[in-house]
């Protein structure tokens, strides 16, 4: 019985952190279907690739808020469809299609495990 108990407790210990460890992209997935830069922000790692059509750098998590900011503000998010989201060995991804009043973009969004949490080390935006 005391195994029973161990066993048991050792798979819910495990079924909560494979539940949070996803708690981060899902966030940033949430921020994207609104254009909320700032939540997006939130998750980046101290410096972060930003890829856009016109342009693409490595930027400070402050600068590539305000780069992310202006992108949202000048094509007017209106949804992030999802079309694929995975994981392996510790990196989070998602493919999807934000769809703004610019047009779409395929974006692909990246986030690796660092400590304790998921941080976002690359946003990619292609013309669709």
């Amino acid at each position: 019985m005391k195994r029973f108990f161990t066993i048991v407790s050792i798979s819910f210990g495990l079924l909560l952190s494979s539940f949070t460890v996803k708690i981060g992209i899902d966030d940033v997935i949430t921020a994207m279907k609104s254009g909320n830069a700032s939540q997006v922000a939130k998750y980046f790692d101290n410096n972060v690739e930003i890829t856009m059509p016109d342009k693409s750098n490595s930027y400070s998590k402050s600068q590539g808020e305000l780069v992310l900011k202006d992108f949202f503000t000048t094509s007017m998010v209106k949804s992030f469809d999802v079309i694929h989201k995975g994981e392996n060995a510790g990196s989070q991804y998602c493919i999807g299609n934000l769809i703004t009043k610019a047009g779409t973009f395929r974006t692909t969004i990246y986030m690796k495990q660092k400590g304790d949490q998921q941080v976002l080390q690359e946003l990619r935006f292609e013309n669709h």
